[in-house]
């Protein structure tokens, strides 16, 4: 049964996401999705949802919600003093929430990006080529393509029912970034030998023009190749140099071809570091080869993979299916009329 949570004030700029449209790229549609993958496929995880549910991505400042229906929730991502019902709730953690229960977010402290994920299957709004992600330059996807609202409703599922609740969270420490690794990418060649060195010697800064399109770099200028170059298809990570020799970093809501040199890729593993990084925010890029990044990225899974194991464990014995779902109602709802 479709239930929904109502919005009652939206944040700065919270839509939809799961995992994007990549295999419509080849069309011109950009991949969009969550900007931090990490965080979202944690969050999902949390709830026991499938890896490319829907969920809220909020951007500086989170939305307050009102609950038409009971749920469990987790918020990941972004540091963020959110309470249920005016009572503080942590992060990283699964949390019940019943029907009427008001969920306010706030402020991102530390980042900028935060996720929230509703258990039973998500955020169940219509699919647009495959994903629900919200594409905002292209109104498409997620509630009519834009951000939300005050009074919109997201349609989610009700849920009572949770397995291994009480082990359902997991502990980060907090870092500091200070390096972002990359691979070489397609036009390294053509920079100079000064300009290789340079890139990896120089501190950059994430400058104030940092959008899901992309992050502009502040930083020394590069010394530009002087052959031109036709548009080619982008990747999520690459590092475009402009006329003016500035790093770009694409991300999520990429334009599909470009036509500035690429210098590098950020590694997949060091992405989701990379996009709540902070505006002013300084660090170096470190080469590192395709073996040394695919092998940081399966110790990245391997969090999520022993995680679930850890929590499959802990799981219920007793039977939980539509029997259980409806003595867990009709206590509540004895208990409420007492």
């Amino acid at each position: 049964m479709a239930n929904f949570v109502r919005v009652i004030q939206p944040g700065l700029s919270t839509t939809v996401q799961d995992l994007g449209r990549p295999n419509h790229q080849i069309e011109g549609f950009p991949e969009s999705g969550a900007m931090d993958r990490f965080s979202y496929k944690l969050a999902n995880l949390l709830v026991n949802n499938h890896r490319n549910s829907a969920s809220l991505e909020f951007v500086s400042t989170g939305p307050t919600l009102r609950f038409a229906c009971d749920s469990f929730i987790a918020l990941t991502g972004g540091k963020v003093n959110a309470t249920l019902n005016d009572q503080p709730i942590l992060q990283n953690e699964v949390v019940e929430v019943s029907e009427g229960s008001i969920l306010k977010i706030g402020p991102v402290i530390e980042g900028n990006y935060g996720y929230l994920a509703f258990s039973n299957g998500g955020v169940i709004t219509q699919p647009v080529l495959d994903s629900r992600s919200t594409t905002l330059r292209t109104k498409m996807g997620g509630l009519d393509g834009r951000a939300l609202e005050t009074g919109d409703t997201i349609p989610i599922r009700d849920s009572v029912v949770m397995p291994s609740l009480s082990s359902r969270k997991i502990v980060f420490k907090s870092e500091k970034i200070t390096e972002i690794h990359f691979v070489k990418g397609p036009h390294w060649e053509m920079f100079s030998q000064s300009a290789h060195e340079q890139f990896q010697s120089e501190i950059y800064q994430i400058s104030e023009q940092m959008d899901r399109m992309g992050y502009r770099l502040n930083g020394p200028k590069l010394e530009v190749p002087n052959k031109n170059l036709l548009s080619e298809g982008t990747v999520l990570g690459n590092i475009q140099i402009t006329r003016d020799g500035s790093p770009i970093a694409l991300l999520a809501d990429r334009q599909t071809t470009g036509g500035y040199p690429v210098i590098g890729t950020i590694i997949r593993a060091d992405l989701n570091r990379f996009v709540q990084m902070k505006q002013g925010q300084q660090f170096k890029f470190v080469l590192t080869d395709i073996d040394t990044a695919v092998e940081k990225l399966v110790q990245q899974q391997k969090v999520i993979n022993d995680t679930f194991e850890k929590w499959y464990a802990g799981r219920y014995i007793e039977p939980i299916g539509p029997i259980r779902r409806n003595a867990i109602k009709i206590s509540r709802l004895i208990r409420a009329n007492k």
